[in-house]
């Protein structure tokens, strides 16, 4: 299981290291992938294989399904580590997660997040305002802490 945050920065030819238990968790090749909230997902390629099974199995006559689906693969890249166990985020990504120079990165049970320092400190503080609303909400999908 991925967890913790850690502060990294991007460099100018948009690489990024990965803390190292993170990396061995990922394995020697893993996919990145535009996430939601504008942010980075990465995963295992375990962990792809099982995305990609659930959302192949979307009805593509529901627009919404076609969309998300598109969304999440044509942003997908393979990954692997060069040899100072960094990662070359593909321009794409970076542009779309806005990574510039400061970066955040989350470990979330199943995948690592890779966001902007400030959209992460901007999301987490209006998160943190509705924590304890979310976690009621939580309540109705038979979730508690």
């Amino acid at each position: 299981m991925f967890m913790g945050e850690y502060q990294h920065s991007i460099d100018d030819k948009g690489r990024i290291i990965i803390p190292a238990k993170f990396r061995d968790m990922l394995g020697t090749s893993f996919v990145a992938t535009r996430g939601l909230d504008t942010c980075l997902f990465v995963y295992p390629m375990e962990e792809w294989g099982i995305m990609e099974q659930k959302l192949k199995s979307l009805s593509l006559m529901k627009s919404d399904a076609r969309a998300f689906s598109r969304f999440f693969f044509s942003g997908a890249t393979e990954c692997v580590w060069d040899k100072q166990g960094r990662v070359n985020l593909p321009g794409n990504l970076r542009q779309y997660a806005k990574l510039d120079k400061d970066c955040v990165i989350l470990g979330v049970s199943n995948r690592v997040e890779i966001w902007n320092k400030e959209l992460w400190e901007q999301y987490f503080e209006q998160s943190e305002e509705t924590f304890n609303e979310i976690a009621e909400k939580l309540v109705d999908f038979n979730f508690d802490l």
